[in-house]
């Protein structure tokens, strides 16, 4: 059985020979990048995980640095790894749910719509 590095990996605490280092983190995103991020996508971080969060988030810019770094003018772009081709079919009009009915078991509605919270300007 083949055990991929995803499923063992384990986080532990950067130090200066197992991870990025604090100097490299503040040179990539900053703590302050993270609370942003983090309140945009409506994720609470505590600040004891402020810390770890922007570690893991510079870690994983450093792999994308890594992957800008190849050399990969020979190779030729591609959007999957295999050829696929699409399987159309006529739109056909089914019977669905009552929009009225959806939107009545909806926690909020508005104008025959779902009314949800807004994301874009919470940074000011």
């Amino acid at each position: 059985m083949c055990r991929s590095r995803i499923s063992t990996w384990k986080w532990t605490k950067p130090t200066r020979s197992t991870g990025p280092s604090l100097a490299f983190v503040s040179e990539r995103i900053t703590a302050a990048d993270v609370v942003k991020v983090a309140k945009l996508a409506r994720l609470d971080i505590t600040p004891e995980n402020l810390e770890r969060t922007t570690a893991q988030l510079a870690g994983m810019l450093e792999h994308f640095a890594d992957i800008d770094a190849l050399d990969l003018d020979d190779v030729q772009p591609m959007t999957q790894p295999y050829p696929l081709t699409n399987v159309f079919r006529e739109d056909i009009v089914l019977p669905s749910l009552d929009r009225d009915e959806v939107l009545a078991a909806a926690p909020y509605a508005e104008d025959g719509r779902f009314r949800v919270p807004p994301i874009i300007g919470l940074d000011g």
